[in-house]
């Protein structure tokens, strides 16, 4: 199992303006899907207790990540899975005592994210497209060591950009709430 603390800054961003950013960063052809299956007890406990249970699919590889909110960004812990284990995952539910929830989950919702990222100053920016059930929506991701600083140098690439600050919704929550 691993174990990280992931500080982030996001803004949901237009058509446009995601394309625009693709372009001058030179990243149009380096898009990657990535499908978050998401997971969740039948009565809801985990997003009460603001905690994203999921399994991401990249290619051929599978990693099922806990990730809880703390005093600063959210802590995640990771346990990579065979491709088999997580098709069985997702068709029967499992028992989230692997990963130290103390309940039984069952797939509620999934989200395919086409990501493009590059290092940027201190961290790393992940331009995303996001597509569920129907809906598509665009945002930047900053992840980052330190929070100060991160914050600092979101803020003045928005401002450089001329990009305005829109809140984004946790991608969990987009995916849950628009599923059929």
């Amino acid at each position: 199992m691993n174990k990280n603390k992931e500080i982030e800054f996001k803004t949901f961003i237009s058509k446009e303006t995601y394309d625009a950013l693709l372009e001058e960063f030179n990243l149009s052809n380096n898009i990657f899907p990535q499908t978050n299956h998401y997971f969740d007890t039948e009565d809801t406990k985990l997003m009460e207790e603001q905690t994203v249970l999921r399994i991401r699919q990249k290619g051929n590889n599978f990693k099922l990540t806990k990730k809880t909110r703390s005093k600063v960004g959210a802590d995640e812990t990771h346990i990579f899975i065979t491709k088999e284990k997580a098709l069985e995952m997702l068709d029967n539910g499992f028992d989230a005592n692997i990963i130290g929830l103390p309940y039984q989950v069952k797939k509620i919702a999934e989200l395919t994210t086409y990501r493009a990222s590059c290092p940027y100053k201190d961290g790393t920016i992940f331009f995303d497209r996001s597509e569920y059930y129907g809906n598509v929506d665009y945002e930047i991701e900053y992840e980052v060591d330190e929070i100060k600083q991160g914050l600092k140098d979101f803020k003045e690439f928005l401002k450089y950009y001329n990009i305005e600050y829109k809140e984004s919704i946790r991608k969990s929550k987009r995916a849950f709430d628009h599923r059929k």
